[in-house]
């Protein structure tokens, strides 16, 4: 069991780890969150105070509330700070050997029983797992994004994850308010199994001037009941990430359907990355919000 009041690292400070580490503070843990560098992670800081502002502004939480999480949440580029965290949440890029070199580092200064979680969701966890030295200590856990607000968690086992360690990490999900589900180590789990292709398919049809993005979010929502529209997801997810996901995908399942189409191509590629970039399919302020 893990205790509230314990430290959770979080490595990578980008929109993920921004929005887990939010939701673990919001828990009443202890965050570490860590980037490879101080700026990087100072910067998660503030977006995650941001964010944290924001949702006062809104009424979602009291000034009082948003100045005890803010106070949880503190930034690192150290290695050996980790030392004493009892969960490591890894939220980087979908590169397998960078995952791996990152969490067996890590591993190296914490203690035995630590639990060591991946947010992969198109990399096999299993061959995570096989490059640390406690692999029966890993568990993909898979947060849908935005992770302060999806209640979702895609939990994936190893094949050499521990019955403890499995019982453990569903405890952990619990404790923060998720509700994680058992999967199967596959590719895309099921959300982004179902969603990827569904998400390329709106920016097909955007490109060939079905509706506006504004149009076609709108039908997305009123009439297929998505809580969010495609594009205002895919703006919060971030292009880059989103193409990246779907690269990945596309190359172990070589279904056309999960090949970003060319108009994600374009967009990365002048850095109109979505919130996080100020620019996407919105427009958005300094701070990320409309």
């Amino acid at each position: 069991m893990v205790v509230r009041g314990t430290l959770v690292a979080v490595l990578g400070a980008g929109t993920m780890g921004v929005g887990i580490a939010i939701t673990v503070a919001r828990a009443g843990y202890s965050v570490l969150l860590a980037d490879v560098s101080w700026e990087r992670a100072r910067a998660g800081v503030q977006a995650a105070d941001a964010y944290l502002s924001e949702s006062v502004r809104r009424g979602k939480l009291d000034s009082q509330q948003r100045l005890a999480i803010s106070a949880r949440v503190q930034p690192s580029a150290e290695i050996a700070a980790m030392r004493d965290a009892a969960v490591v949440i890894e939220a980087i890029p979908e590169d397998l050997d960078l995952k791996a070199h990152t969490l067996r580092t890590v591993e190296a200064v914490c203690a035995n029983d630590v639990l060591f979680h991946t947010n992969t969701s198109t990399l096999p966890v299993t061959a995570i797992a096989g490059r640390m030295r406690r692999p029966g200590n890993v568990v993909g856990t898979h947060y849908c994004n935005p992770a302060p607000l999806m209640s979702l968690v895609e939990v994936a086992p190893a094949w050499q994850t521990s019955a403890v360690a499995l019982e453990r990490t569903e405890d952990f999900l619990r404790s923060l308010g998720k509700e994680p589900i058992v999967l199967k180590d596959t590719p895309g789990l099921l959300t982004n199994f179902l969603l990827v292709p569904f998400e390329n398919d709106c920016v097909r049809a955007l490109e060939a001037g079905w509706g506006t993005v504004e149009e076609l979010d709108l039908a997305v929502t009123t009439g297929a009941g998505f809580p969010m529209g495609v594009f205002r997801l895919l703006d919060i997810v971030g292009l880059d990430v989103h193409r990246a996901v779907s690269l990945s995908l596309y190359r172990q399942l070589r279904n056309p359907r999960f090949a970003p189409p060319p108009l994600i191509e374009r967009m990365v590629a002048a850095g109109e990355l979505g919130r996080k970039a100020g620019r996407g399919f919105y427009r958005y302020g300094v701070e990320g919000f409309e």
